[in-house]
């Protein structure tokens, strides 16, 4: 399976962001071989609309099963959802700690976008 987190660097050791289309980085780990990739949103960062877009086609494009993120819009929640991705919730913390959390089922999958879009 593969995960994406939401990050405002590029280390596991890392705060979340808890924006999801205009976070700076995506942290997708593989859990078949335990592997990490950075991925850059800057295209993304400071779009004027569609970044949650563009940032769940890059998650779908890189095969994820799952994004881990502070918040989730309507228009980014649409495309992960119409592409089989779960989301859930994790504000605060780093992106190995996330980690931590998602494999103890400690986070919270979430049905439907927790924010209004633009935030």
């Amino acid at each position: 399976m593969k995960i994406a987190f939401t990050s405002e660097g590029t280390t596991q050791e890392s705060q979340l962001d808890p924006r999801f289309g205009r976070t700076k980085y995506f942290h997708i780990y593989d859990d078949g071989n335990k592997s990490w990739e950075i991925v850059d949103n800057k295209q993304n960062f400071q779009a004027a609309q569609g970044a949650g877009i563009q940032a769940a086609s890059i998650v779908a494009n890189k095969k994820c099963q799952a994004v881990v993120t502070g918040h989730c819009g309507p228009k980014a929640f649409r495309t992960l959802a119409v592409a089989g991705i779960a989301i859930y919730l994790c504000e605060t913390g780093t992106v190995i700690e996330a980690l931590e959390k998602f494999q103890q089922n400690a986070l919270r999958k979430i049905d439907n976008a927790d924010v209004e879009g633009h935030w």
